[in-house]
């Protein structure tokens, strides 16, 4: 799919992901995007979704917004994450059918995968076992979102594809307390424990394992797969690296200066033991992640920094 000619509207295209899925379609030649905030319609919302499919009269949906958090926040909110999300991919999705659109990406997440998946993780074991616990509302209503692409596309012959990114961190991402995901949680405690000569506690032992996929990376993935990837199957967005949040806290101290002690409280949660995506099926259609996590985690403590000052 040629973008230069296309209208493309991003939903969240003004929070972390979305925001740079819209600079990287300026940067491959779409120059009709549009994109949606919360406060513009409620995506959970019949009359809202048409109202914005009225106004925008889109040709391809990046379907981009979602309510997420990290293990605290999806804990303390298992059935608001749950419903919001279904409710949200439903109406969006029957809306791009109402209104004939030519295609439609789903960014699904890795919180939809089982919590004993066989590593490296395929596409195809999604369905073969229960989501790790904490985050299990949020992933199950990602999950559903990749099957109900297959269904529009089996009954209504809609062009839907499904995307799921691994862990992301970069600039824009939430740095509250309450939303923040891994990277900028301890981007933040960090900074705090050095201004304030503190120690800085972390949750867990340090022996889990994550993906950590530079956002900028993501966008790119999700622009080549709109232009590219037409299949039925989804597609794990990822780099094949494995990182244990010992080594991950280890070089954000680097990063942030921080010289203090660091405590492991392993009464608090670390959420799935291990991840590791199979990447062979993006590299189908050209993506590769080409960040590595030190740079990537220098320039979201510059960005931050900036923001803060």
């Amino acid at each position: 799919m040629n973008l230069e000619h296309k209208r493309v509207l991003v939903t969240g295209g003004e929070g972390f992901l979305g925001s740079h899925i819209v600079d990287k379609l300026h940067e491959h030649g779409c120059a009709d995007v549009v994109s949606t905030r919360h406060v513009d319609y409620d995506l959970r919302r019949r009359e809202e979704v048409c109202e914005m499919y009225r106004a925008y009269t889109p040709d391809v949906v990046i379907h981009a917004a979602a309510m997420c958090g990290g293990i605290q926040s999806c804990s303390a909110n298992p059935a608001r994450f749950l419903y919001d999300n279904l409710t949200m991919n439903t109406e969006i999705l029957e809306g791009a059918r109402e209104y004939n659109v030519e295609k439609f990406v789903a960014i699904s997440s890795v919180c939809a995968y089982p919590l004993n998946v066989a590593l490296p993780a395929k596409e195809e074991d999604i369905w073969n076992g229960y989501p790790e616990a904490t985050n299990a509302p949020y992933g199950i209503a990602k999950r559903v979102l990749l099957e109900q692409c297959k269904a529009y596309r089996k009954q209504y012959s809609m062009n839907a594809i499904g995307l799921i990114p691994v862990n992301m961190y970069g600039p824009r991402d939430s740095f509250e307390p309450e939303r923040s995901h891994v990277i900028p949680s301890l981007i933040r405690k960090c900074l705090n424990a050095k201004a304030n000569e503190r120690t800085l506690a972390v949750w867990g032992t340090g022996s889990a394992t994550r993906e950590f996929l530079y956002v900028e990376d993501c966008a790119e993935a999700v622009v080549l797969a709109t232009e590219k990837y037409d299949g039925e199957e989804p597609i794990n967005i990822a780099t094949g690296i494995e990182t244990t949040i010992k080594y991950l806290v280890y070089t954000i101290a680097d990063a942030t200066d921080f010289r203090g002690g660091i405590v492991w409280d392993t009464t608090r949660p670390e959420g799935q033991p291990r991840r590791l995506f199979d990447t062979r099926r993006a590299e189908q259609f050209g993506f590769k992640a080409t960040t590595f996590l030190q740079e990537g985690l220098r320039k979201t403590v510059e960005w931050y920094k900036n923001v803060q000052s």
